[in-house]
């Protein structure tokens, strides 16, 4: 049983995807819900790539077979496998990636969640830098309406700027976040925090009150949680004490044995979670 106060969940492809994300449960939807259910782990993060009508029951089946739910809806796949994104030249390709999205946000809406936003930012091209951040800022002004409108809530990821040029950090997203109307927060991603030289630590405790969710991976490597880290039980006590209401996801390589991997990150948090003063 999660010892945390936060479900606790696992990066998990949905069928639509044409091979599983390389950060999530390297298997079917179905045969990975049941390994995390016996796990321990409350819920999964679903990446989709082209969802489509019937997809929320179809996931609300799958998924409450197992025992755990659906926290959040990922659409990294739009970007990474179809190499749509909101900066692209191509207001065909632009208008067909803003399309993916709000069917996400839709598919979020339905199972009352939550919809990210990452890498489908995507980058700029030389001479067209303050084009695209226009195309950017509208289209994520469009979806923060649309997700908000369909009873769900965009939540905006600093990326490093190896995966997009608009906003790499925790600061600069928060600035786009207030300019918005409704209501958007953000996901907080180590890997990326890390990437960008932005501590962590420091990071968390600043943002906690408007992040819905906290993406975990092994320092250094992005790997599997390591047992023992002394920064993990460090992490959830900023999480606790900044006021943190979301959930954490294990988002991280999977060294080629998911369930092991799943496993591994599992034993580090509940390690953590023993020496962590909120519980």
């Amino acid at each position: 049983m999660n010892a945390l106060p936060w479900p606790l969940a696992y990066t998990v492809s949905a069928d639509d995807c044409r091979t599983p994300v390389p950060l999530g449960f390297a298997a079917p939807l179905a045969e990975a819900v049941h390994s995390l259910a016996e796990l321990g782990y409350d819920g999964v993060e679903v990446q989709v790539r082209e969802p489509g009508p019937g997809d929320a029951e179809m996931l609300e089946r799958t998924v409450g077979a197992a025992g755990v739910g659906v926290v959040g809806i990922g659409t990294g796949p739009v970007g990474a496998q179809d190499r749509l994104t909101l900066t692209d030249p191509s207001p065909d390709v632009r208008r067909h990636s803003l399309d993916r999205l709000t069917d996400a946000a839709r598919l979020a809406g339905e199972l009352g969640v939550p919809v990210t936003l990452g890498q489908t930012r995507g980058t700029f091209l030389p001479g067209l830098a303050d084009l695209q951040l226009g195309w950017a800022r509208d289209a994520v002004a469009r979806l923060a309406d649309v997700a908000s409108a369909h009873g769900s809530r965009l939540l905006l990821e600093p990326q490093t700027r190896a995966n997009t040029s608009l906003w790499n950090t925790p600061d600069q997203a928060v600035d786009l976040i207030a300019s918005l109307t409704a209501p958007v927060g953000l996901v907080l991603d180590t890997h990326h925090l890390e990437a960008e030289e932005v501590d962590v630590l420091d990071a968390v405790a600043r943002h906690a009150h408007v992040t819905g969710c906290l993406q975990l991976a092994a320092s250094g490597t992005r790997g599997p949680l390591v047992l023992g880290d002394p920064l993990l039980p460090a992490l959830l006590n900023s999480l606790h004490e900044g006021g943190f209401t979301g959930w954490l996801t294990l988002e991280h390589t999977q060294d080629h044995n998911s369930p092991l991997a799943a496993a591994r990150s599992w034993t580090a948090l509940t390690d953590a979670a023993a020496a962590y003063g909120g519980v």
